[in-house]
């Protein structure tokens, strides 16, 4: 987990990280969301509908927007204050994203931080974009 502080934070700082969507988070998220849609939950339902298989909740996806935050770009000191996500297409079981961002606005004032952020597919399909705010609340 990094542990950037207000000072150590700059224009163009990057963060990058990998993450699968399983069998096991398609199934917790399943169970905590209650979203038991059989687009995500039976594959031969999401087969019959155009898809290779079943498509993976846009919001587990998007849940790495917190992992970037909460983790990588700030980290540690990271209160996620808000995101605008726009899908562009779909993740499915099996796939391994990449996460990734920038920091392109800083405000003082407030030590918030603004990131402009994706997730791409294995086949550099991009999955999502955000923008994300986020405030550092160092001790």
């Amino acid at each position: 987990m990094n542990e950037y502080r207000w000072a150590d934070l700059t224009l163009g700082l990057r963060a990058r990280f990998e993450a699968d969507i399983t069998d096991a988070s398609m199934a917790a998220f399943a169970e905590m969301s209650g979203d038991v849609n059989p687009l995500h939950t039976d594959d031969a339902f999401a087969v019959a509908r155009g898809f290779p298989g079943r498509v993976a909740f846009g919001m587990l996806a998007s849940s790495f927007y917190s992992t970037l935050v909460g983790i990588h770009l700030p980290g540690k000191y990271a209160l996620l204050h808000g995101i605008d996500i726009e899908m562009k297409s779909p993740a499915f079981v099996g796939d391994r994203l990449t996460v990734s961002g920038e920091i392109v606005h800083l405000t003082d004032a407030y030590q918030r931080l603004e990131i402009k952020a994706s997730i791409v597919n294995a086949n550099g399909k991009t999955i999502s974009k955000a923008k994300i705010r986020a405030g550092v609340h160092e001790p």
